[in-house]
């Protein structure tokens, strides 16, 4: 019962992801691969069944390499011959690996390879540790050694260490036609578990070939065979690279990966050495004084990888008799020119994005954990525990929010973040806005009263997203700072400023803004209020609009007890409606 049990546990198991998934796999393989599996009762006939069905569910979620590769797993080997049954019907990487892992007996063996797949019965003849008994049985069901048979009257003398591997048949085995079967003639040299030399050394090539495979090695790394199948090395960009020189200035060592590229290039012509002036060259002056040479200028050329300008530092090494030896040093690739230094305002705000940057690794952290619990991915968790999880994920995710504000104030600020181009209708899009706040305003029996036509379409020449967004973040921070039956005057119209069609939308402030001295450096938040315009309040929320207004062309201000927001349209002057068109909605 104890084997029952265990099986019963694993089936009880819910596995989910990845790490739960491959893990009550090795379960499954290890528990019906320790012998075969005796249905004594009815209830153990049906776990069995079970099990079989879940490895089957399994396998149709875990990547045939996957499965492949925790079969051959070392320190594991199974001795059920059905689940080596089970395994060859499957992928070929899947069948290969359970009988390259069955440690089945002569009987199981040879009751078992009749009712493997041809395909299969080829994958048999990769071991050499297999019973004589089950070697003489793949003989007379045709499957042979993968290596070419000698030819008839003719003889094959023992291979040496250098000659050349024989040529190979393809992978796969064919059985021999009645019609034309003959014997095959013996062949000579057999090591001690009965095979020949020409199938030992193709077995080596094929193990090697799938050890590699299996390993995932670098391919600029990895030991080859000379096959002619050596891959272009990828172009990579080198930044810098140590080198040594001789007594003459020639490098004679440098990295691995300029060495063949850069051996052989002095630091000093030949010309400058032999002349007495090297006033004019730096490097050559340090050098005929055995000084130091510290960021100078070196050109290399030749590869596109070394070729250029570089920066170069070096020590001269002496002997411990004294004697000169040359330089060791190191070069890089030359700086470019420092350009016009930054404002203040722009330095601030990259530290503040280095800042944010630091700050969201262990905030991001944190809310991952909660997930884990709140989602019991490790296992169950009491509800208590899932619900104070819930709360902290939902926190985090508000300040990794706020983090993202932060980081469009910055950006837009210094100017690596614009506007997209594109075209919105701003007139849909306000009384989008609107309609959603009403509701929520209706119940401190507060609103916002829009003046606009009913069929009025002002297109704005920016992306309609970050349009929406800009004007969401205005008016959601002048809904959410209304006082209980407070009223909002709103209107959005065309004008024309300097020739240029603009679009145009007032609303008054709010009694608790109005009353703020400086009204993008408020810091009041309501009390209570459903509208969430931004973490940090309605004066951070203003600051981000207005530098979202300017990336787009436009303009927030503050008009005494109104704050205007201007964008370009795309419409021409002459295109525009009339003004008298706008009534209140």
């Amino acid at each position: 019962m104890f084997f029952d049990d265990r099986l019963a546990t694993v089936l009880r198991q819910r596995a989910t992801g990845e790490a739960g998934l491959r893990t009550q796999y090795r379960q499954l393989l290890d528990l019906l691969g320790k012998d075969r599996v005796h249905s004594s009762s009815r209830q153990q006939q049906s776990l069995v069944a079970s099990a079989w069905l879940r490895m089957d569910a399994l396998a149709e979620a875990i990547p045939a390499p996957e499965r492949a590769a925790i079969i051959r797993e070392a320190g594991w080997r199974f001795r059920s011959p059905d689940l080596a049954a089970h395994l060859a019907d499957q992928e070929p990487d899947i069948a290969i690996a359970a009988l390259g892992r069955a440690d089945l007996s002569v009987e199981d063996w040879t009751a078992l390879i009749p009712r493997l797949p041809v395909r299969a019965r080829g994958f048999l003849r990769l071991r050499r540790d297999l019973p004589i008994d089950v070697e003489a049985l793949l003989a007379r069901l045709g499957v042979h050694d993968r290596g070419l048979p000698r030819p008839e009257g003719a003889s094959i003398a023992p291979f040496a260490a250098s000659e050349t591997a024989p040529a190979t048949v393809p992978d796969r085995e064919l059985a021999p036609l009645p019609q034309r079967r003959r014997e095959r003639a013996p062949v000579a040299d057999r090591d001690e578990t009965g095979r020949s030399e020409i199938s030992a050394l193709v077995e080596r090539i094929a193990q090697f070939r799938r050890e590699r495979s299996e390993s995932g090695t670098d391919a600029d790394i990895a030991p080859r065979l000379p096959l002619g199948e050596l891959p272009d090395l990828p172009d990579r960009p080198i930044a810098g690279f140590g080198f040594a020189t001789d007594a003459a200035g020639r490098i004679e060592w440098a990295a691995p990966e300029v060495a063949p590229m850069v051996i052989g290039t002095r630091l000093v012509a030949l010309r400058a050495l032999a002349s007495d002036d090297t006033e004019g060259d730096a490097i050559a002056r340090a050098f005929a004084r055995r000084q130091p040479i510290a960021g100078q200028a070196f050109a290399l050329s030749g590869a596109l990888a070394i070729a250029g300008e570089w920066t170069l530092d070096a020590q001269p090494a002496f002997s411990v008799e004294g004697h000169f030896t040359g330089y060791v040093g190191r070069c890089r690739r030359a700086l470019d020119e420092p350009g016009e230094p930054t404002a203040p305002e722009a330095r601030e705000a990259d530290r503040i994005r280095q800042l944010l940057h630091e700050l969201r690794t262990p905030v991001t952290a944190v809310q991952g954990y909660a997930e884990v619990i709140q989602q019991q991915l490790f296992g169950p968790a009491p509800h208590e525990y899932r619900a104070l999880a819930a709360a902290i994920a939902a926190d985090a995710a508000r300040i990794l929010a706020g983090f993202d504000e932060l980081d469009r104030l910055a950006r837009f600020e210094t100017g690596a973040l614009g506007i997209e181009p594109g075209e919105a209708d701003l007139a849909m899009l306000v009384r989008r806005i609107v309609d959603q706040l009403t509701p929520v305003l209706a119940a401190r029996e507060a609103g916002i009263a829009l003046a606009l036509a009913p069929d009025a379409s002002l297109l704005a020449a920016c992306d309609s997203e970050d349009a929406e967004a800009l004007l969401w973040r205005v008016l959601a921070s002048l809904g959410a700072a209304c006082g209980p039956k407070e009223q909002l005057a709103a209107r959005l119209a065309p004008v024309i400023v300097q020739g240029r069609a603009q679009a145009r939308l007032e609303c008054a402030l709010p009694g608790d803004l109005a009353r703020e001295e400086n009204l993008f450096a408020a810091t009041a938040r309501p009390a209570e209020s459903a509208i969430n315009a931004g973490l940090f309040g309605a004066g951070f929320a203003f600051r981000l609009a207005r530098a979202e207004a300017r990336a787009a062309g436009g303009s927030l201000l503050r008009d005494g007890d109104k704050l205007v927001l201007t964008l370009p349209l795309l419409t021409m002057a002459g295109d525009l409606p009339s003004h008298r068109a706008f009534s209140a909605g």
